[in-house]
């Protein structure tokens, strides 16, 4: 049996456990929902156990809040998140940190695309960020 090593004391995050942590559980809260299935309801939310709650809302602000948390990333912050990425779905082993950090630079400097829109097109993206401070020895539990 493998053994996992801690790479908490090796690895050095310029973006706070805080904003890793936040931006987790608005990305898992967009994961949960569903197309609207049944647009013209009209009923009660009571009545039907606030079923609405989990399909996709043009209202739902969930979205814009990931951008605007991107947004306000430094490029050190954008750079860790998307190698966490890199880490936590297997591109990358935590002991290629620094090398996912400049693989994460790369990306922002040849891509057109924003790195909000890249990471809100990224299925399961919360539990890959999840996986990745966990691989580093990290958690959320630490926020």
């Amino acid at each position: 049996m493998t053994q996992k090593r801690d790479f908490s004391q090796s690895v050095s995050l310029d973006i706070g456990i805080d904003k890793v942590c936040g931006l987790i559980a608005r990305v898992k809260a967009i994961d949960v929902k569903e197309g609207v299935t049944d647009p013209d309801s009209g009923s009660n939310p009571i009545d039907d156990g606030n079923v609405d709650s989990l399909t996709t809302n043009p209202d739902d602000m969930t979205e814009e809040e990931i951008r605007e948390v991107v947004a306000g990333l430094n490029d050190d912050e954008r750079a860790d998140l998307i190698a966490l990425v890199y880490i936590g779905r297997g591109d990358m082993e935590p002991q290629e940190w620094a090398d996912a950090v400049r693989l994460a630079r790369e990306r922002e400097a040849a891509s057109s695309l924003s790195t909000a829109d890249w990471l809100i097109g990224i299925p399961n993206l919360g539990d890959l960020l999840d996986e990745g401070l966990n691989l580093l020895g990290r958690s959320c539990d630490e926020a």
